[in-house]
């Protein structure tokens, strides 16, 4: 389902015996916990058994995917502290209608910030943090910026912590040594390694006392129709992987 925010929970509403067929929702009608909706949070790196058990997910948010995958494993180790984010996105995640700040003659040689610690997806990104870190009351401050791009979103991303960098780094390893396209990566990537494709691409680096971490990921796949056909696949029993080797990391 790729209605309009707040159009999926109308359409089911009306139409109730859909909810009889698998469903993928695109929408952030039911994404959060809250609602108590019956619908799994569709991030394979976090819920993959869930998914694969489930009738009806609800597909992640772009922004949300992208910084949720660069603090998932220190919160799953419990040492996820208050959390500075800046996010950049390409105009493609701009959401369905055409606004002054989405059309290309304002987008070119051009940047700002928008919804600053205040944006939709920092709901969902909170209640996938509390899942693996029960405790977790802090802070999570997120500066989106609009980007003179088409397509992609880079997150840079910073926390106190007493790792070491080699511990971080492990850890982030461990935690998605199984994905099929989260890649913790040992060079400072570029966007242009994800666009077009489904993979995230993660680096973390210490820098005095403070970890460091680049997450990026194109906003149209693994921030939405990507991410949409990787659940699907869970849901039918599929390899995460199909219909999804779109193109090589490189360029």
């Amino acid at each position: 389902m790729c209605l309009g925010h707040g159009d999926a929970s109308k359409f089911l509403e009306k139409y109730p015996q859909f909810l009889n067929i698998k469903i993928v929702d695109l929408s952030t009608d039911y994404r959060h916990k809250a609602s108590n909706n019956g619908f799994v949070y569709g991030l394979p790196e976090l819920n993959q058994s869930a998914i694969e058990k489930a009738k009806h997910v609800a597909n992640p948010g772009c922004f949300a995917t992208c910084i949720q995958l660069a603090l998932l494993p220190i919160a799953n180790a419990g040492k996820l502290p208050e959390v500075h984010v800046t996010a950049i996105t390409g105009s493609t995640g701009a959401g369905q209608q055409p606004t002054a700040t989405s059309h290309f003659s304002w987008r070119n040689n051009n940047i700002s910030t928008y919804k600053a610690f205040d944006h939709q997806h920092l709901t969902e990104i909170g209640e996938s943090v509390v899942q693996l870190q029960s405790n977790f009351s802090e802070a999570i401050n997120f500066v989106p910026m609009r980007g003179d791009f088409t397509r992609g979103i880079l997150a840079s991303v910073y926390f106190e912590s007493d790792l070491s960098e080699q511990e971080a780094i492990s850890l982030y390893k461990d935690f998605y040594k199984e994905q099929p396209f989260t890649h913790v990566v040992e060079e400072n990537p570029n966007l242009k390694q994800v666009v077009n494709t489904n993979n995230a691409l993660v680096y973390v680096k210490k820098y005095g006392s403070k970890i460091h971490v680049v997450s990026m990921i194109d906003n149209l796949l693994k921030g939405a129709s990507g991410q949409a056909v990787q659940n699907l696949n869970l849901l039918f029993g599929l390899p995460q992987t199909t219909g999804l080797k779109l193109k090589p990391s490189g360029f």
